[in-house]
């Protein structure tokens, strides 16, 4: 979590207990569903991104070795839509694996579509017939990634992604 998501869950958390102690509960309760969505869209990010670096650490060594590095706070567009998160960028050579992931943060980023918490974009660099928009959902028991035919995606899907882009 970055300072900046930090600063921003204490200040949720601290208007809540304002709101709470004033009488506004309406406005306590949206207040601590917001920092509960925040909660579980980044632990989905963070589920999305282990999950990659764990599939890329065997390839991380050797002859050819693959870099893996992460940038946040990343900034991406989907549709209208601006999505601030975090990105990961896998590489070898000239080659690169792209998995970008966030949410709208403000009103004016746009929105959610399709009951989104966060979307992520999966991207090959040259490739962009294998590019997967993917979307971070509430599931029946756990949050859940999606695919756009509503297909869940789970490390296997991932390490499809990873084979294509070592060429295997």
């Amino acid at each position: 979590m970055t300072e900046l998501d930090q600063v921003w869950s204490r200040m949720l958390t601290d208007s809540a207990e304002k709101a709470d102690a004033t009488g506004r509960e309406h406005v306590a309760a949206y207040l601590r569903l917001r920092a509960t969505n925040d909660a579980i869209r980044r632990n989905g990010v963070d589920w999305l991104f282990d999950t990659v670096i764990e599939i890329a650490g065997p390839a991380m060594g050797g002859h050819d070795p693959v870099l893996v590095e992460r940038e946040e706070p990343h900034s991406f567009t989907r549709g209208n839509s601006t999505m601030t998160g975090a990105v990961l960028r896998i590489r070898q050579g000239v080659r690169c694996l792209t998995v970008e992931a966030g949410w709208a943060r403000l009103p004016a980023d746009g929105i959610m579509q399709k009951g989104a918490l966060a979307y992520a974009r999966i991207a090959h660099f040259g490739m962009p017939k294998h590019t997967a928009e993917i979307r971070l959902v509430h599931g029946e028991e756990l949050p859940a990634w999606l695919d756009v035919s509503d297909t869940a995606i789970d490390s296997g899907h991932l390490r499809q992604h990873f084979d294509i882009f070592l060429g295997a």
